[in-house]
């Protein structure tokens, strides 16, 4: 089965697609209307929910200094565990359609600068309070303090008022933006009562399941919420998620029994995992993106010659072979793919070139010391390797680079954001916007480039208001152009999300969104 067949499956059992288009494009990839009609019946059984049982996912990404606390969620383990108790006010689905979540409707003024979200009646907190719009303002008030540490802060920076009227919340924007709602899909903004303001770690929300085991860096325990509206969501009696940051350990975990899913398949493994009769692979292709990030501010990465000899000096298609073993495509130091709506295909692919590497470095005056990246296993799967390969590159055109090895633990509160040179990934956003709003903007929390351009954020503000998508595309493709030539960030290689499940495992669908199915993989599978 093709994936666009295979995709479109999923999407009508799940009921977002008819019956009719399903057969209709099958005929047209040609199958039969025998052989398509019995995919259906076969997927529709498999995909009818068994209620009960206790579900294990063995995970990397999860450290002892991580927090209940959604805004400073930065790592695969605390984002998924957020998203097992709690719920921001809409989602992405995985066709990239706006799926209703604490909020039931929502419509906006025509020039797409007031936004008003209808909350939907009886949702519960754990502690048993019911939802209100009231706590939806006071959650998205919280991450606009700066010191609130919130990775939302240059998303919910476009705010300009918000009140609370009955059931509905009315959002009015500095400057209209038509993908505002992508924008409040942003996982760290899951609602909280009263806005968590007194205790945002007290991981009390209105998600699926509730809280029991809170062991950081170690596991991650919970019972299902028996008030939990959504009947589609939450089948297992209990969901837990044990950390296990070494690849080898993790997918002997799985291999026993001891869980029923992994994520983040080391890619030099696959094909030996494959010829595992109880395993079965699971990988999509998306918007996430595997990196090394330069600090702009800091010497000697202040100097844009120096940058751009490293940008020069890495050989991309190489690592995608060695370290994604294909599972994967090269990047062009922009944060943007194919996936993502509005992409500018004509920009000029960045090679590999030690000539023009050494240009550069020479240009920059740099003395000549050994520059230093900073990796740990727990950057990226193969970011060690990555990072040597690097290494490589960088020396034959006469670039010294000193590769040093981190810890696991802490590398997320320690490195990442904090040393000026560093391996690093992102999950991708559903929209441009969001992309550059969570990572690029001069005042986004999480600026790890620490890239400050005046004329990028002129446009990025500007392409929020256009709503003519040919300009608005142009003004995006100006922004590639100026993060690519001027900004602090490496981006050698756009990652497939490949995780691993047990046969016993059901209800899996594909979400280019993010890993384990955007992580909400315990929260939509069951045991059979």
């Amino acid at each position: 089965m093709n994936d666009e067949l295979r995709y479109l499956l999923n999407r009508t059992v799940s009921g977002k697609v008819s019956r009719r288009h399903f057969m209709g494009r099958a005929a047209a990839l040609g199958v039969t209307a025998g052989v398509a009609n019995s995919m259906l019946a076969t997927a529709t059984a498999a995909q009818t929910p068994v209620k009960g049982g206790f579900l294990r996912a063995g995970m990397q990404g999860g450290e002892s200094t991580n927090s209940l606390d959604p805004a400073l969620a930065a790592s695969e383990v605390p984002f998924t565990v957020n998203n097992m108790w709690g719920e921001t006010l809409v989602n992405v689905d995985a066709g990239g359609n706006i799926d209703f979540r604490v909020a039931q409707e929502m419509s906006s003024s025509p020039d797409a600068k007031t936004w008003t979200f209808k909350i939907r009646s009886g949702v519960e907190f754990h502690n048993g309070a019911t939802l209100t719009a009231e706590d939806v303002v006071a959650t998205l008030t919280r991450h606009t303090d700066e010191n609130s540490q919130s990775g939302a802060l240059g998303i919910v920076q476009g705010i300009e008022s918000m009140s609370a009227n009955g059931d509905t919340v009315t959002i009015d924007l500095h400057t209209p933006n038509a993908d505002f709602p992508y924008l409040v899909a942003d996982y760290h903004l899951m609602i909280q009562p009263g806005g968590g303001v007194d205790n945002p770690s007290a991981g009390i929300g209105s998600g699926a399941y509730m809280v029991e085991v809170n062991e950081a860096g170690v596991r991650h325990g919970f019972k299902k919420n028996p008030n939990y509206w959504d009947s589609n969501i939450g089948h297992a009696d209990e969901v837990e998620i044990i950390v296990i940051n070494d690849n080898t350990a993790r997918v002997a975990a799985l291999q026993s029994g001891q869980v029923n899913m992994i994520n983040r398949l080391d890619p030099k493994i696959i094909d030996l995992l494959k010829r595992d009769p109880n395993v079965q692979i699971k990988n999509v292709s998306g918007r996430g993106h595997y990196v090394f990030i330069m600090h702009c501010t800091a010497a000697p990465f202040d100097n844009n010659d120096l940058r751009m000899a490293l940008k020069y000096a890495i050989n991309r298609q190489e690592m995608v072979d060695k370290v994604l073993g294909g599972y994967g495509g090269v990047g062009n130091d922009f944060p943007i793919n194919a996936a993502y709506p509005l992409f500018d295909d004509t920009i000029e692919q960045r090679e590999f070139d030690p000539d023009k590497a050494a240009f550069h470095y020479k240009a920059s005056g740099h003395d000549g010391s050994p520059i230093v990246l900073r990796t740990a296993g727990a950057a990226f799967p193969g970011a060690v390797e990555a990072a040597q390969l690097y290494q490589q590159s960088a020396a034959a055109a006469g670039i010294p680079l000193e590769v040093k090895r981190e810890p696991d633990d802490g590398y997320w509160s320690d490195v990442w954001n904090v040393q000026p040179f560093c391996a690093s990934y992102w999950g991708g956003r559903p929209v441009q916007d969001q992309m550059y709003s969570t990572a690029y903007l001069s005042t986004a929390e999480w600026n790890d480039t620490k890239f400050h351009n005046d004329q990028f954020d002129n446009l990025l503000l500007a392409a929020r208001a256009e709503l003519d998508l040919t300009v608005r595309k142009q003004m995006y493709s100006d922004m590639a152009h100026i993060l690519r030539d001027e900004g602090g960030l490496i981006l050698p290689m756009f990652n497939d999300f490949v995780d691993a499940i047990g046969n016993n495992v059901q209800g899996w669908s594909e979400d280019p969104n993010g890993e384990m199915m955007n992580g909400l993989a315990l929260a939509k599978c069951w045991l059979a």
